[in-house]
């Protein structure tokens, strides 16, 4: 029996970092990108619309940024995972991304080598933050 795609929208206002995902989805037959979108209110729309699987959002994004598109789309499409990437590694950023109830943040510098391993993790109901980030992240007390 065949797994079913999972439907995947790429946000990112930098299209040679959308080409980069695109590029490296298409190595996986079970992932589909089902739309490429460069602003967070288009973001917001468009998940509403398709309801995909997962979205892959940045964090600066025109219009409205990816924190609260994520917080937007969390009520219009509450099935769909997110997982942000950013170059941003504040802790305070990256805390406020998982608050917004993304199951993810993936460094953009770590993406090629994490960008896979953490759209599993988050598919298969876990949190997953990069590498570089995730000693800071969690263990600052």
């Amino acid at each position: 029996m065949a797994k079913s795609l999972v439907s995947i929208l790429v946000v990112d206002d930098y299209e040679p970092f959308r080409q980069f995902v695109a590029s490296a989805l298409a190595q996986n037959s079970e992932l589909q990108i089902i739309g490429e979108i460069s602003d967070g209110l288009d973001a917001v729309h468009r998940a509403e619309e398709t309801q995909p699987n997962l979205i892959l959002l940045d964090i600066g994004l025109p219009t409205l940024n990816g924190i609260e598109a994520a917080c937007r789309i969390r009520d219009l499409s509450p099935a769909s995972k997110i997982l942000f990437f950013s170059e941003n590694r504040s802790q305070e950023i990256v805390e406020e991304a998982l608050r917004s109830g993304a199951a993810g943040y993936v460094s953009k510098s770590d993406a090629a080598r994490e960008l896979l391993p953490a759209i599993e993790a988050v598919l298969q109901g876990r949190q997953f933050v990069s590498s570089i980030l995730s000693d800071h992240i969690f263990n600052r007390k």
